[in-house]
């Protein structure tokens, strides 16, 4: 078997997203996804990866990626990693296809059937534009239908908390500070900033009391200082983690943070690679390591990474809050990962605009995820996408 082209396919509508296809000679197709800088991550992929691809065996994953590791650009997440990253998911959707079996059971087996999901409160059109990770982007009540869940933290989060119990989902993530860090650039925040950003916590814990675990999403928006105030302002709240709560430049800044706060550290999906996570655990303040598959090498590194987390003692939570390839990966990647505390899911997405795009998506029912029994990690893309007036596809072939 050997690779005869690579396809890569954008849409206009979901600027944020890539999909690249690796084609073996029999037909055999592996589908991948990474987000953020679609359109830079295509023409790496074409220009830089397809030559280094092309004639060679795809079922020998780890000489791939060694082929694709370039001189430069390896110490963050950027054009390289992410492409590296949806190359590697492909190929371990071909290798499990080749082989008939689901990818939780060809990265060596399952640890469980189900794992437990939290819900990123995230709406329809969250981040849909490319603007980025910014308040202007969140869109949220621009779309109608019962899972606008963003809105719904910032105003209404005791009935927000209510609707995710009714479906057995018993831990939610919110973000309600980043207004105040995008307005003062994460120097500072006002007495009634703070007072806001605390009511959603407030009307979580009223209303449900301790039966909703409320993870925080600071996005690493926060100079150090402050967000051990913010730390300190959270500590009657009980959270179960606090993720990113500064850029991780510094990564031995953590320990500093974990004095001020008695909810587990949760870091990253922004850091890149093993050596990064290294880093991270070497801090002895790690509580959750969230990796990105898009972002930090694939299913190899991300096997990798949860390997090294187990030696220390730290669970792994894979996040997504990004595309219908990279969650239905990441659900077979936390079935198989001994260490897997936690899987990210966000019911905006797998019950609204990912079914637009591909069929085959895990399962979440009463509180947990289970994937379909399909080849690969179980997502193809619909028919048809290639063809929308709004597609943008490259393919690069011997």
């Amino acid at each position: 078997m050997r690779i005869e082209r690579i396809e890569t396919l954008r849409l206009k509508e979901f600027p944020n997203l890539v999909w690249v296809e690796v084609v073996a000679d029999d037909g055999t197709r592996g589908l991948g996804e990474t987000f953020f800088g679609a359109s830079a991550v295509e023409a790496y992929v074409h220009d830089w990866c397809a030559p280094r691809l092309l004639g060679r065996d795809p079922l020998a994953i780890p000489a791939r990626r060694t082929e694709l590791k370039d001189y430069i650009g390896w110490r963050g997440a950027g054009v390289e990693t992410r492409a590296l990253s949806a190359i590697d998911i492909a190929l371990w959707d071909l290798f499990a296809k080749t082989n008939e079996r689901p990818v939780a059971d060809m990265l060596g087996g399952r640890a469980r059937d189900a794992v437990r999901t939290y819900n990123t409160c995230a709406g329809y059109r969250y981040v849909r534009s490319a603007v980025g990770q910014r308040v202007s982007n969140w869109q949220a009540g621009e779309t109608e239908g019962p899972y606008e869940d963003l809105d719904a933290f910032l105003y209404r989060a005791d009935e927000l908390a209510q609707s995710l119990l009714d479906q057995g989902i018993t831990a939610m993530k919110i973000w309600p500070f980043d207004p105040a860090a995008e307005r003062s650039g994460g120097w500072d925040i006002t007495a009634e900033e703070l007072k806001t950003a605390l009511e959603p916590f407030e009307k979580i814990r009223n209303s449900v009391g301790d039966q909703m675990d409320i993870m925080v999403e600071f996005h690493s928006l926060w100079s150090p200082p402050m967000a051990r105030r913010l730390a300190h302002e959270l500590r009657d709240y009980g959270t179960y983690w606090h993720e990113d709560p500064f850029r991780l430049e510094n990564l031995s800044d953590l320990k500093e943070y974990a004095r001020h706060t008695e909810a587990m550290i949760c870091c990253s999906e922004t850091l890149p690679s093993i050596h990064a996570f290294r880093e991270y655990f070497e801090t002895g303040v790690a509580g959750v390591a969230m990796l990105d598959l898009s972002w930090c090498g694939g299913l190899s590194e991300a096997r990798k990474i949860a390997g090294m987390a187990e030696a220390y003692g730290v669970p792994v939570a894979p996040h997504d809050c990004t595309g219908p390839v990279v969650f239905a990966a990441s659900c077979q990647f936390s079935l198989h990962a001994p260490n897997t505390l936690i899987q990210e899911s966000v019911r905006a997405f797998y019950t609204g605009w990912y079914r637009e795009l591909v069929s085959g998506l895990p399962v979440v029912k009463d509180g947990m995820i289970t994937v379909p029994d399909l080849p690969g990690h179980g997502v193809s893309l619909l028919p048809g996408l290639h063809e929308r007036p709004d597609a943008i596809r490259r393919v690069t072939k011997e």
